[in-house]
C-alpha cells in the first residue's frame, strides 16, 4: 500500500481514538499489525501524528487558553492553580517516561499486551463506573493540588499500549472524586505538554533519518498524517464532552472488551 494513503489511514485511527479511553496507541499498533504494515517502521511516526490530535485541543478550547494568558500577566491565583495543575500532572509522566523509555519502546512493539490490556482497562472502567462517586462540578483550576498529581502518576499506566492515556486519566480522576466533565478536559489538557515531550523526544532520537531522508516514513507522510489527525480529532473532542457528560463511559469499556478479546484471538491463532 502507498506511504501517503497508509499516513491517512492511520491519520483517522488518530484522531478518533485519541481522546476516547480506548487508547489510540494500541489502535496504531494493532492497526499496523492487522494491514500489515511494518510496525518498527512506523513506531515513530505513530508517536508524532498524535500532536496533530493534540493540537485540536488547543484550537477547541482557544478561549480557556487565552483566558489562562492573559491571567498569567496579571498574577490572577485561578490562571496559576490551572498552570500548576497541569504541570503537576505532566511532572510524573515526564520522569517515568525518560526513565523507562527503552522498555515502552519494546513494548510499543507487542500487539498481544495491546490485546489483553484493552481487555483489562474495559473491565477498569465498568469498575470505577460502578463505585466512584464524582463530586459536584467545578474545573481544572479548582483542583487540589494533590488530586492533579494524583492523575499525573496514574497517567504513567498509560505507558503501557492498549491502557489509553485519556482512559487512565479520566478514570483516575473520577476514583478522585472529580466529576466527568472537569476529568474530560483535564485529560484534554494534560495531553499537551505530555505529547508534546513524547514528540520532541521521538523526533530527536530519529534526527539522522530524518534529515537523510533514507527512512520508509519522512515528512511528508508525517505532514499528511498530523493533518488528518487534527481534522478529524477536532470532530471527536466536542461530540465525546457531550456524550460522556451525558451517557457516561460503560459503552467504551464493552467496546474495549470486545475488541480486545478479539485482538487476542486473532493473535493466538
Amino acid at each position: 500500500m502507498d506511504t501517503i494513503v497508509t499516513a491517512i489511514l492511520l491519520g483517522i485511527v488518530e484522531g478518533i481514538t485519541e481522546f476516547i479511553p480506548v487508547s489510540s496507541t494500541g489502535h496504531l499498533i494493532l492497526a499496523t499489525e492487522i494491514f500489515g504494515y511494518d510496525a518498527k517502521t512506523w513506531a515513530m511516526f505513530n508517536v508524532v501524528i498524535q500532536l496533530g490530535a493534540i493540537l485540536a485541543v488547543v484550537v477547541q478550547y482557544w478561549r480557556t487558553f487565552w483566558a489562562v494568558g492573559q491571567g498569567l500577566l496579571r498574577l490572577r491565583p485561578e490562571s496559576l492553580a490551572f498552570v500548576r495543575n497541569i504541570l503537576l500532572g505532566f511532572l510524573p509522566s515526564a520522569v517515568i517516561g525518560l526513565a523507562l523509555k527503552d522498555y515502552i519502546d519494546v513494548l510499543l512493539g507487542s500487539p498481544m499486551v495491546v490485546g489483553w490490556a484493552l481487555i483489562l482497562g474495559g473491565i477498569a472502567i465498568l469498575a470505577v463506573e460502578r463505585f466512584a462517586q464524582p463530586g459536584p462540578p467545578t474545573g481544572v483550576a479548582q483542583l487540589p493540588a494533590r488530586q492533579a498529581l494524583g492523575v499525573g502518576f496514574i497517567q504513567c499506566i498509560s505507558m503501557v499500549p492498549g491502557v489509553s492515556r485519556s482512559g487512565a486519566t479520566i478514570m483516575g480522576a473520577l476514583a478522585m472524586g472529580i466529576e466527568r466533565r472537569t476529568a474530560a478536559e483535564f485529560s484534554f489538557f494534560l495531553a499537551i505538554p505530555t505529547m508534546v515531550g513524547a514528540t520532541a523526544l521521538e523526533l530527536w532520537d530519529n534526527r539522522v533519518q530524518l534529515a537523510a531522508g533514507t527512512g520508509v516514513v519522512g515528512w511528508s507522510e508525517i505532514a499528511v498524517g498530523f493533518a488528518v489527525s487534527f481534522v478529524v480529532a477536532l470532530a471527536v473532542i466536542k461530540l465525546f464532552v457531550a456524550y460522556v457528560s451525558r451517557a457516561g463511559f460503560s459503552p467504551f469499556a464493552w467496546y474495549r472488551i470486545v475488541a480486545g478479546s478479539l485482538a487476542v484471538f486473532l493473535l493466538s491463532r
